[in-house]
């Protein structure tokens, strides 16, 4: 079998994964990268998208929704995000119109670029959780 670490995934309200892994997959600014055991330090800032999961002695990955936020990785890697879903989870009713409505407050005229930033993030966030609930998340070692 293959190094394991462990990886916790806490949201403000839970830990919404915690368990042995040998690899986790995010999205950073510099796009996918992979974190494994004995990785070297690290501390990253994550977008909004899909987060992939090897668990120990798995050749398949779960895979999740997550809002962003950072991961930390030392002996073991935590991940922090604002929210995270499983696929199954994901109510596609609301991430659409979640989607629908930022799209048309981004058509109105507005100056105030935390507002613009806000919304492109809602957007991020819908797109992301629809992909993963579509399936368009799946991954093999």
């Amino acid at each position: 079998m293959a190094n394991s670490t462990v990886l916790e995934i806490i949201t403000p309200s839970k830990v919404f994964y915690k368990g042995d892994i040998e690899m986790v997959i995010v999205r950073t600014h510099l796009g996918e990268e992979g974190f494994m055991a004995n990785h070297a330090w690290a501390c990253k800032i994550l977008n909004a998208g899909p987060l992939w999961i090897q668990e120990a002695g798995s050749k398949d990955f779960k895979v999740a929704s997550i809002a962003g936020g950072f991961i930390d990785v030392r002996k073991s890697i935590v991940i922090y995000t604002d929210s995270a879903e499983w696929p199954e989870d994901i109510d596609v009713e609301r991430a659409e119109s979640e989607r629908q409505k930022a799209e048309e407050w981004l058509e109105s005229p507005s100056e105030d670029p935390y507002e613009i930033e806000q919304a492109k993030l809602i957007i991020t966030k819908s797109a992301a959780r629809l992909k993963v609930k579509e399936g368009g998340g799946k991954r093999r070692k």
